[in-house]
This record gives C-alpha cells, structure tokens and sequence, in this order.
C-alpha cells in the first residue's frame, strides 16, 4: 500500500551522529514497558470484569493493536503521550535534547499510527486510541465509548 506521506528519516542514536546519552539515562530508557503497561493492565482489568474477552498485540492485526476483539471487530490502542506526540505541535517545541532524534522518530510514530488507523479501517476495524491519561483519569469514560460501541454492533447486527 503506498502512502502519500514521506516517513521522515531517523537518525541512529549513536555519539558519531552526536547525539549523548548517559549510561544511567540508558539504563532508564530500557526500563520502560511496550506491553502491559499500567494503563493496558487497568483498561484489561476493567473490560474483563464486565465480561468482555479480548486478545492483547494480535499479531494478525496491522499495529498488534493493545486489545482487540475480532468478534466485534474491535481495536483498542493505549498511546502513551511522549512516544505517540499527544499535543505534539506544543510539545515538539520543548524538546531540547537530541531533537534530531526524537523529533522524526514521534513523528514516524505518529504517521505508523495513522498508517494501522488505515489499514484496520480497510479490514472493517472500529478503531479506539486512548491517552494513558485519559484512562488514568476517566476510565469509567473510555469503557462507556467502547460499550457503547458494542452495543450498536450488535443492535445492527439483530436488525440485518
């Protein structure tokens, strides 16, 4: 599938391309979670209390989306704010350190995001992307969108 987006080219984070990092910071860096983070963990512990399974990164799926349910045609995306840009025409602003970096590698993040959005809506996916704020903070609201969601599935469903 082409797109007509240009992925901008990310640098290596090496010392020969300038860019520093400590060894602390490194081992930092390393620490932090892709899977089961604690906003996949209580958005999962919710969904399952009401009755919902589910697969987590379903590798068949484009972006192994966080939680999917095929039966409902469903995927759910946990984004966490720095990794994915949440408000990224400010934050990109704030960036100080190794902009070369980061800034084309959230970028490309961004754009893969948009990518699996596309390609998951081709497969007939209905697609929810949360902030990890925003399950942190109103949980009992991203549930609601996603019940509610299922609910119309099924009343479509009954009504064919």
């Amino acid at each position: 599938m082409k797109y007509k987006y240009q992925k901008p080219k990310i640098l290596k984070f090496k010392k020969e391309f300038g860019f520093y990092t400590t060894k602390a910071r490194s081992e930092l860096m390393k620490k932090i979670p892709s899977k089961n983070t604690k906003p996949e963990l209580k958005l999962r512990k919710v969904l399952w209390s009401v009755g919902l399974r589910y697969r987590i990164n379903d590798k068949t799926l484009p972006g192994k989306p966080d939680i999917s349910i095929k039966k409902y045609k469903l995927a759910i995306f946990i984004d966490g704010e720095f990794w994915h840009g949440y408000n990224w025409s400010e934050k990109k602003q704030k960036i100080k350190s190794n902009r070369n970096y980061w800034i084309p590698k959230i970028e490309n993040n961004i754009l893969n995001d948009y990518e699996n959005n596309v390609q998951l809506e081709y497969l007939g996916y209905k697609i929810f992307r949360f902030w990890a704020n925003e399950i942190n903070k109103n949980i009992g609201n991203c549930i609601y969108q996603i019940l509610e969601y299922i609910q119309e599935f099924e009343d479509y469903k009954v009504t064919r």
